[in-house]
């Protein structure tokens, strides 16, 4: 039996929170699991897959109209974009990772009869941090969606189940290795309509690798039920007992880490602000809000569901990020090369976590220093472990954003 025909749904099944049964993955070498794989003809991975050979201008011109044009705005770092914001939910959701901008477009898009289905995730019932992809149906069933998960999840799978219920109109809420493979994949699914909400993501891991972090945090992890890397430069961990706790970067256990826990992919990833979504919504330049990078059309009007639900206002942005950026990039050298990175004295760490918030790179700034950094994450990671793979994976952009740290292309690592 194939594996549609497996996995097609009982049309009398009432569910409106639904994982279909799910084929096991195909085994693939650099793969986050977007559930390609899984379909009835896994060689789809082949043309879909952001990890084999991207085509991001391509991509992006196809799905925004245009690729990112360094003379417009922010774009050489942030992808095409009309425009773009801090945000809030005025009446902030309970569960949300933030205040829950993300779910609560997928309930209005539901709400308001849109889409027939989203494609999201939920907590695995065994496990609130394990990420279990779900088709959404009932509006008021998107308050279990909110929350952060840690993980890989086949979302892509879902799909074919949705189409065979008849599902033609969608909302898909994805990461970037997901979106991209959606968006190669999208003009030969045959729907009337897709919406896409993406959120950034820059370091995925397992949940077992995960939960062993967790460990090194705290002695309760299992009453941890939120962790959040704010853009203050602190980990928030909030407890069963609403006890909050808020962990400097640089007391971060990083050092604890097996050298394999962030996998190649992660490491080496060109779309951290998921360039291909009509939305994306984050955090990193909100200062302590929502960040809202509205690309097309599709993102207006998903912005527009929310009314007068939402408060928005300027992005802004200060400090400087280029002392920043080389440091981080002179230990991802050190550490890809095997030597061991000296770390800062203890007694300098507690000041330094009181002065970053306020003279390091805040809004904008911090977000563009991210993208500097993830694009240096690539060159060097992928020149050591992956050297063929260089000119096939990193793009133009990402060239451009390193090349004042000094990272320059190799003959035989630029297309």
């Amino acid at each position: 039996m194939d594996t549609l025909a497996r996995d097609l749904p009982d049309p009398a099944d009432p569910s409106t929170l639904w994982t279909p049964p799910l084929a096991e993955p195909a085994p693939r070498g650099l793969c986050t699991d977007c559930g390609v794989s899984r379909m009835a003809d896994p060689r789809r991975c082949a043309e879909a897959c952001q990890f084999i050979k991207p085509d991001y201008p391509a991509a992006e011109a196809r799905v925004q109209g245009r690729a990112r044009d360094p003379a417009r705005g922010d774009e050489l770092f942030f992808g095409p974009y009309r425009r773009m914001l801090r945000a809030a939910l005025k009446d902030p959701r309970p569960g949300a990772q933030w205040t829950g901008i993300t779910t609560r477009i997928g309930q209005r898009l539901l709400e308001t009869g849109q889409v027939d289905a989203v494609l999201t995730m939920t907590a695995d019932a065994g496990d609130r941090w394990r990420p279990r992809p779900v088709i959404v149906t009932d509006p008021a069933d998107m308050a279990a969606c909110r929350g952060m998960r840690m993980g890989y999840a086949p979302l892509l799978a879902l799909l074919e189940p949705a189409l065979a219920r008849g599902y033609r109109r969608l909302a898909v809420i994805g990461i970037p290795c997901q979106v991209h493979a959606l968006r190669a994949l999208e003009a030969d699914l045959g729907l009337e309509r897709l919406y896409v909400i993406g959120t950034p993501c820059s370091d995925n891991t397992t949940t077992e690798n995960f939960h062993t972090f967790l460990g090194l945090l705290t002695e309760r992890p299992e009453d941890v039920t939120y962790l959040e890397f704010r853009a203050d430069f602190h980990v928030e961990l909030r407890f069963t007992d609403g006890r909050v706790t808020l962990i400097p970067f640089l007391k971060l256990p990083i050092s604890k880490l097996p050298r394999d826990f962030f996998p190649l992919t992660c490491r080496t990833c060109a779309d951290y602000t998921n360039a291909l979504a009509d939305i994306t919504v984050g955090y990193l330049a909100g200062r302590g809000e929502q960040w809202l990078i509205v690309r097309n059309q599709a993102g207006e009007a998903l912005l527009d569901l929310l009314g007068d639900e939402v408060r928005t206002e300027a992005v802004t942005s200060a400090g400087q990020r280029a002392s920043s950026v080389q440091g981080f990039i002179t230990n991802t050298e050190k550490a890809a090369g095997g030597l061991p990175v000296r770390g800062m004295p203890n007694w300098l760490r507690p000041l330094m976590g009181w002065l970053m918030p306020k003279v390091g790179p805040r809004g904008l700034e911090i977000a563009r220093a991210r993208l500097e950094m993830k694009a240096a994450e690539s060159v060097i990671h992928l020149r050591r472990e992956q050297p063929r793979r260089m000119k096939h994976m990193i793009p133009d952009h990402a060239w451009r954003l390193v090349e004042p740290y000094g990272l320059s292309p190799r003959a035989g690592e630029r297309r």
